[in-house]
């Protein structure tokens, strides 16, 4: 992926800030030097000419271009003007220019065309010096010379560094934003898909209680009426008979009612209530019993700390779990576990009839109770075959048990 700084620029909405502070800072020294006057030897100098030259540089500064052909065009006046003030005009500290060419360079191009452009300007820069060196007529003696060649050695060195230190600093922070840009995308995305993915685990959510209603609470009210039908018309004729249709009938509503309040406790959005764990499942098997005439058998040995939402998990699938024994399992004994031994275990047995796990095909309460352990770093185990009962144990790390 290449960042692409396309913009008309303002001041105020420059990339990077500090890199147009450096600008004008360094066009100001050299502005500034163009007003004093130095009593070693200097060039001829058009002053006039270099205020001007240095006030377009500035200017084309506060905009940048966006279209290749654009940039060539932009760099190309940039060294046009740099080359007349410098050659020309006998401007000042003329490898500041080449400097200031370098930053824009970096904001305007990407990949290996920044380093042409920069290594263009840093020749041209040498040139430049070398002209400048040459300049001098007066005579000079061998002494002289030889620390004119020195000091040219030592601009030409600087510059260079500097010019490798701002690129390698420019390319940097620009690496940095582009990261930075990337991973906010991503951030973006990664919230936009977990809100798809939460709403379309609530829409699973309600379409299985959707059919569970259908199939269970549709059902019992449909027996519920056909009872009160056939009692009212035996009311008369056979009252005993229609006296057993409606302790049936009263049967079937108790039993739908539970159904009622499982679905209802399904949809809260806080299934422990403020209580603990042992509580709410204990609560769970109270209602087990009235419903099943069963009393499961409750074991805790619970010695470490629980995260909340690895409590509600385990809340859930305990549910789930006696759910599917009320409906399927026609079990006579169930037991049910929590343990820390160090990782946190619900075990959920029952000696129902069992199920063959292959050809299980109305598993989604299964599916549920497994999505549960899973999304909490868990492990979902399931036992079970026909006509020999059912054990669920679901496996949750604890802090403890991941040092």
């Amino acid at each position: 992926m290449i960042l692409a700084l396309d913009f008309g620029l303002k001041p105020s909405s420059h990339p990077l800030r500090f890199l147009l502070r450096l600008e004008w800072i360094l066009l100001g020294i050299i502005t500034l030097s163009e007003f004093f006057a130095f009593r070693f030897y200097a060039l001829p100098r058009l002053p006039l000419l270099n205020l001007l030259g240095l006030g377009m540089f500035a200017l084309m500064g506060l905009r940048l271009p966006d279209r290749p052909w654009q940039k060539g065009i932009y760099t190309g006046l940039e060294i046009s003007l740099i080359l007349l003030v410098s050659l020309v005009g006998g401007i000042r500290l003329f490898p500041f220019l080449y400097v200031v060419l370098v930053i824009r360079n970096c904001l305007i191009f990407v990949g290996s065309r920044r380093t042409i452009v920069a290594t263009i300007a840093y020749l041209l820069c040498l040139v430049t010096l070398l002209h400048r060196f040459r300049s001098f007529t007066p005579p000079r003696p061998a002494l002289l010379v030889e620390r004119s060649g020195f000091a040219w050695f030592s601009v030409a060195l600087l510059v260079g560094l500097v010019i490798f230190f701002l690129q390698s600093l420019v390319n940097a922070v620009l690496a940095e934003r582009l990261s930075r840009d990337q991973l906010a995308v991503a951030n973006a995305r990664l919230r936009q898909y977990a809100l798809r993915i939460e709403d379309q685990a609530t829409l699973q959510e309600r379409n299985r209680i959707a059919r569970e209603i259908h199939d269970s609470l549709g059902h019992s009210l449909t027996a519920f009426n056909l009872h009160l039908e056939a009692a009212l018309k035996l009311l008369d004729s056979a009252p005993d008979e229609a006296r057993d249709l409606l302790r049936e009938a009263k049967q079937i509503g108790s039993t739908t009612l539970q159904e009622v309040r499982r679905s209802v406790g399904t949809l809260r959005s806080d299934p422990l209530q403020e209580r603990s764990l042992t509580d709410a499942i204990a609560h769970l098997l109270e209602d087990f019993r009235r419903s099943t005439q069963l009393s499961p058998t409750y074991q805790v040995a619970i010695n470490a700390p629980i995260p909340p939402e690895v409590q509600t998990a385990a809340y859930r699938i305990v549910q789930e779990a006696l759910t599917n024994i009320c409906k399927y399992a026609a079990a006579t004994e169930v037991e049910i576990s929590l343990r820390t031994y160090p990782n946190f275990q619900v075990i959920v047995q029952d000696n129902g009839k069992g199920f063959d796990l292959q050809q299980n095909t109305t598993g989604f309460g299964l599916q549920g109770m497994e999505e549960r352990t899973i999304a909490l770093a868990g492990r979902f185990e399931i036992n079970t075959a026909p006509g020999k009962g059912c054990r669920i144990v679901a496996t949750f790390p604890l802090e403890s048990g991941r040092e």
